[in-house]
Parts: C-alpha cells; sequence; structure tokens
C-alpha cells in the first residue's frame, strides 16, 4: 500500500503518494550515485504526443515552491505547479514485458499515451 503524503500549502491540500516499489527502486538508484543527497524530482511539462508529459530527473536543487515527500529515507520533489496536476497521483515503479519504468497512475488525467509518459486533462 502506497503511503500518501499532504502537501503543506496554505491554499489548498494536495496529496501525492509513493508505493513501495518507487521507494525501492529509488533506494537502489541512489546506491550508485556519486551524490548521495540528491532527490527524484518528478515533474510535469507542456509536450509529449497527449498535452502534457511526465518528467523524472535527479536533483538537489530545491527551491521555495517545492514539496517534499519522503517514505522510508527517500525523498521525492515536486515543483508547486505540477503537483497542481499530480493532485491524488501516485508514482510507482513497474516491472512488465516491455521493460521497466516509473509510471504515474494520475487520476486527474483524461487519457494519456500507449507509454504512459505523457497525458491529458
Amino acid at each position: 500500500m502506497a503511503d500518501i503524503f499532504e502537501s503543506h500549502d496554505e491554499h489548498s491540500q494536495r496529496d501525492f503518494s509513493v508505493s513501495e516499489a518507487a521507494v525501492n527502486r529509488i533506494a537502489q538508484i541512489m546506491e550508485t550515485e556519486s551524490d548521495k543527497e540528491a532527490k527524484l524530482r518528478v515533474s510535469v511539462s507542456g509536450g509529449g504526443c497527449s498535452g502534457f508529459q511526465y518528467g523524472f530527473t535527479f536533483d538537489n536543487n530545491i527551491t521555495p515552491d517545492d514539496h517534499l515527500f519522503e517514505r522510508d529515507g527517500v525523498t521525492v520533489v515536486v515543483d508547486d505547479t505540477s503537483l497542481d496536476l499530480l493532485n491524488g497521483a501516485e508514482l510507482d515503479f513497474v516491472t512488465d514485458l516491455i521493460g521497466a519504468s516509473f509510471q504515474i497512475k494520475n487520476p486527474n488525467a483524461t487519457s494519456s499515451c500507449g507509454c504512459g509518459s505523457s497525458f491529458s486533462i
């Protein structure tokens, strides 16, 4: 079961969850990274085949509009604008026949592309 982390935004409560599989994969990746302080940044930007696309990068630059979500010693960072589009979403790590990847289960998306990396609302 995924832990839900709530944003501490004065104007609205928004939530974002991280699955156990995602936490385990982030921890594995961090074991091999030279910068042990880096955090997984999840972002949303315009583009992709469906209008918006998800981005995953490791970053240790935290800005005032970032929200930090921690589970089992792993920290995920989401900027304020992206969190608006990710409200109620879950970050997961999925392994299937076509490979392994981070995926977002986003209740705000009305459609998504076949690869799951872009969506529309």
